[in-house]
C-alpha cells in the first residue's frame, strides 16, 4: 500500500496542465517578438543550408534498433529473455531486430524498457531514440515515468496502477 501512496504524492506533484493559448494570441505573441533584423539572419542562414545538409548534422546516430541490442548486450540478455518477461511477440522483436528502419509504437518501447529493467534516464534515451517521450501533462505518462523511477518492472502491477487510475493499460 505505501508504494499506492507514494505513486499518488507523485501524480499531485508532478501533472502539469497542458498550456493552451488560443490561434490569435500565438499570432500576437510571434508578431511582438518578431523583428525584421530576424528575419533578415534566418533567410540568409537557410539560404546557405539545404534540408539534407541540415538532416545530416543533427541525426542521431543511435537508433532505436542499435539501442535496442546495445541495451541487450550490456545486460547479458538473451532476445527471448527480453520479449517473454513482457510478453511481445517473437515475430515483432525479429521485424525488429531485422528492419533498421522498424518504428515501434511508444507502448513496445515502454514493454522493452521494463524487460530490460531500464532507469528513468535510461527509458527517456530509448524512447527518444523512437520519437517518443514521457510528457509531465498525462497521468499515463507519469505513472510510467514513476514506475521507472522506482524500479517496478512487473508489467502487472504497472498495469494495476494504470487500471486504477482509468488509464489504457499495457497490452502483455
Amino acid at each position: 500500500m505505501f508504494i499506492k501512496r507514494k505513486l499518488e504524492k507523485y501524480l499531485k506533484e508532478n501533472l502539469q496542465p497542458r498550456k493552451r493559448m488560443s490561434v490569435q494570441r500565438l499570432f500576437e505573441k510571434e508578431e511582438d517578438s518578431f523583428e525584421m533584423q530576424d528575419y533578415e539572419e534566418s533567410k540568409d542562414f537557410y539560404k546557405q543550408r539545404d534540408i539534407n545538409t541540415f538532416i545530416e548534422t543533427n541525426k542521431e546516430e543511435d537508433t532505436f534498433q542499435t539501442k535496442l541490442f546495445q541495451f541487450i548486450d550490456e545486460k547479458c540478455l538473451k532476445d527471448s529473455d527480453v520479449y517473454n518477461k513482457v510478453n511481445i511477440d517473437r515475430r515483432l522483436f525479429s521485424k525488429i531486430r531485422s528492419n533498421k528502419n522498424y518504428h515501434p509504437s511508444k507502448e513496445t518501447v515502454i514493454l522493452l524498457g521494463f524487460a530490460l529493467e531500464l532507469s528513468e534516464e535510461e527509458i527517456e534515451d530509448f524512447l527518444q531514440s523512437a520519437s517518443y517521450s514521457l510528457p509531465m501533462n498525462t497521468t499515463f505518462d507519469l505513472i510510467i515515468r514513476f514506475c521507472f523511477k522506482e524500479k517496478i518492472y512487473n508489467v502487472n502491477q504497472v498495469n494495476e496502477f494504470l487500471y486504477e487510475h482509468e488509464c489504457k493499460v499495457l497490452n502483455n
